[in-house]
């Protein structure tokens, strides 16, 4: 009898042990969960010539920032579909490799077509959507919009599908239909609660409607069924770090950066141990709360190994956080000319908005608020253009407020903050708002 995945695709093994190693390698990587790279490596070990368990494992490794095995097994996963691949697995393998070598524009046009004639491969509609997918890092100013129609495209193959319930909802949620997104995520939560990226998108939900206690409980009633080698354990972490800073409870945000977003606690993929790290204790210090030096020189000690070049401008930008905040001049200025040089070279598609927010992440840590606040004033309608999520661009839009009411533009700083207060309820504005009375 013919294997088929768990959307009914035809799988082109005949090993029953492939076959079923495959499918739950599959749906543990849908839900981010742990034993995925396992599982994988079970269904290669039952077959070797399985392109789909291949490219599969390709992309664990690209997560992990794992360039040369991600290519390897990409390529290998290409020889073996060519041999003995169905035309979907190929167009399945070849559209994954081209996101894992970075090809960005090629793997989004390739995504598109592979999902016009199989909706329903997940792990290639999985390719675009998210905080960190292929929409999010094209430079598009219109992602959040992109990844929603394309799930409401795709819906009626899909049905109460867990996993795609999951995304569907938090692709509405950051779209800007938070109620629904909420509920639309709830629904995929409840048919599979091993599901981290549920629990994820759940907390982006509460974040945007300011449900933030229950975001807190959510975080410590679900966390500990999910290993802390999960590969959003840390980043659940974050979220529920960023609660406390709404309380203006720094100590126990420090404590969550201690206890697993640090460089020697961490076990996230190498972008988030950036991200997520420099992202608070940047929060942290904008705030008006101490953070050791140390903190920041050991993080950026290891993000310098991990991000060493200008690339993803996400990732560039919150290498301008640490190198802002360590008062590192030169590191900025060098990152800045390779950035710009990009840009003038038309090979930066998220545009001028990305050197325009690091030289205003130097003069915030400069002290020059008014510098900021000029610098940053243009460009905050396409901040969304770095990509990542709705909750971690705010940080941008937090500095520009703080720089405003540092340098004294309190109208304006009033106009934003009433602005955020109508779209949700937040602690933190109410006390920012206060101050300025």
């Amino acid at each position: 009898m013919a294997h088929e995945d768990r959307y009914g695709l035809p799988l082109s093994t005949s090993s029953h042990e492939a076959a079923s190693a495959y499918r739950e390698g599959v749906d543990l990587m849908l839900a981010g969960w742990t034993g995925t790279a396992e599982a994988l490596e079970r269904a290669i070990a039952a077959d070797p010539d399985f392109a789909l368990a291949h490219i599969a494992r390709a992309r664990v490794h690209a997560f992990y920032q794992q360039g040369d095995l991600a290519r390897q097994k990409a390529a290998l996963a290409r020889e073996c579909a060519a041999k003995r691949g169905t035309m979907r697995e190929r167009s399945h393998v070849e559209t994954l490799a081209l996101a894992i070598e970075g090809r960005l524009p090629e793997a989004i046009a390739a995504t598109l077509k592979h999902v016009e004639a199989w909706p329903r491969d997940a792990l290639v509609l999985s390719l675009p959507l998210g905080a960190f997918g292929l929409f999010a890092f094209s430079g598009m100013a219109d992602h959040d919009r992109a990844r929603h129609e394309l799930c409401e495209r795709v819906a009626q193959h899909y049905g109460e599908d867990w996993w795609f319930l999951t995304m569907s909802g938090w692709a509405m949620t950051e779209n800007g239909d938070v109620t629904r997104g909420r509920g639309v995520t709830e629904r995929g939560f409840d048919l599979r609660r091993a599901n981290a990226h549920a629990a994820h998108a759940m907390l982006h939900a509460m974040f945007e409607d300011g449900s933030i206690e229950a975001a807190d409980r959510l975080v410590d009633e679900w966390l500990p069924s999910y290993d802390r080698a999960g590969i959003l354990h840390g980043h659940i972490r974050w979220h529920q770090a960023l609660g406390a800073l709404e309380h203006g409870d720094a100590a126990r945000a420090l404590r969550i950066y201690a206890d697993v977003l640090q460089p020697s606690a961490t076990q996230a993929p190498p972008l988030n141990v950036v991200t997520d790290g420099a992202s608070l204790l940047w929060r942290l210090s904008a705030y008006g709360h101490a953070v050791p030096k140390t903190l920041w020189l050991d993080a950026d000690a290891t993000a310098q190994k991990l991000f060493p070049k200008s690339g993803l401008p996400f990732a560039d930008v919150h290498m301008a956080l640490f190198a802002a905040a360590t008062q590192n001049r030169e590191a900025l200025a060098a990152r800045l000319a390779v950035i710009e040089q990009r840009l003038d070279e038309g090979k930066l598609p998220a545009g001028p908005v990305v050197p325009a927010i690091c030289r205003a992440l130097g003069a915030f840590a400069d002290e020059d608020y008014a510098a900021c606040a000029q610098a940053l004033a243009p460009v905050l309608g396409e901040v969304v253009r770095i990509g990542g999520s709705h909750a971690q661009r705010e940080l941008i839009e937090d500095t520009f407020i703080v720089a405003l009411m540092r340098s004294g533009d309190l109208p304006r700083a009033r106009s934003l903050l009433d602005a955020r207060l109508h779209r949700r309820p937040s602690l933190r504005d109410t006390r920012w708002q206060a101050a300025m009375a």
